[in-house]
């Protein structure tokens, strides 16, 4: 505990000291609060419409964490796919890079069209966003096993499924948990950016619809309270895949135990 508290305290103090700067320069240059509002002005709108945040936030995070799960599932199967094979990885995964590199605003109104607006358009960008860095890492772990240890596998006559199951995912783990980070917060975002263009439905408005109303309305102080939830469900949701690939890996990996 106490060693938890000290890791805690010279981050805690830099957030103090950028906090009372930040409300100290917007007093003392007399900025508008339309334009920069003091931290003081956001906590107040942060807690005037606390229940409409909380509501966008939890829209939010349940279409980030669906798009986020998807890209979990379908990129470590991607991935196993093509490392079954040199051909199939050299005719297939340049194109996924195609999904790093799309502008998820230009494809939007076509995820509109094929999911209608609302939840599933948006998870659809949460996924697209959030895939390859799924694919990648994994794939990575899975090409870089110990060849010694592969032809083990061989020479006790391991059949490729058995050397998929106990060798290559086992010695991917440490690079698939490093994915499932960046795509962690890429979800968010992705997520974010569909709700700018598909957001508008019978479901309940998400945070990129609320940035969107507070920036129409010049209301910054909102702006900024939206922009810090959706800051915070992406940490949640880092936290949460940190987490478990720490309980995962701690007890065999030095990425993990510190060691």
């Amino acid at each position: 505990m106490k060693t938890a508290l000290l890791r805690a305290l010279p981050p805690t103090a830099a957030l103090i000291i950028l906090l009372g700067l930040w409300e100290g320069l917007t007093h003392l240059l007399s900025i508008p609060a339309w334009l920069v509002p003091p931290p003081s002005a956001i906590a107040t709108a942060a807690s005037r419409d606390a229940a409409p945040l909380l509501s966008a936030a939890l829209t939010t995070g349940r279409s980030a964490l669906l798009g986020f799960g998807l890209s979990a599932g379908v990129g470590v199967l991607a991935a196993v796919l093509l490392s079954s094979s040199r051909l199939l990885e050299r005719a297939f995964y340049p194109y996924t890079l195609f999904l790093q590199t799309v502008p998820i605003i230009a494809i939007a109104p076509l995820l509109v069209l094929w999911f209608g607006p609302g939840t599933r358009a948006v998870t659809a960008s949460s996924f697209i966003v959030s895939l390859f860095p799924v694919i990648a890492n994994t794939l990575s772990g899975m090409r870089s096993v110990d060849p010694a240890l592969r032809d083990m596998f061989q020479l006790y006559g391991a059949r490729r499924l058995a050397t998929l199951w106990k060798l290559e995912l086992p010695a991917a783990l440490p690079h698939l948990f490093t994915g499932l980070r960046v795509a962690s917060g890429l979800a968010v975002i992705g997520a974010i950016g569909g709700e700018f263009v598909a957001g508008f439905s019978e479901d309940a408005a998400g945070l990129g619809i609320l940035v969107l109303s507070a920036y129409r309305q010049l209301r910054t102080d909102l702006l900024f309270a939206a922009v810090l939830a959706a800051s915070v469900v992406g940490l949640a949701l880092f936290g949460a895949v940190s987490q478990a690939g720490s309980r995962l890996l701690r007890r065999w990996h030095p990425s993990a135990s510190g060691s």
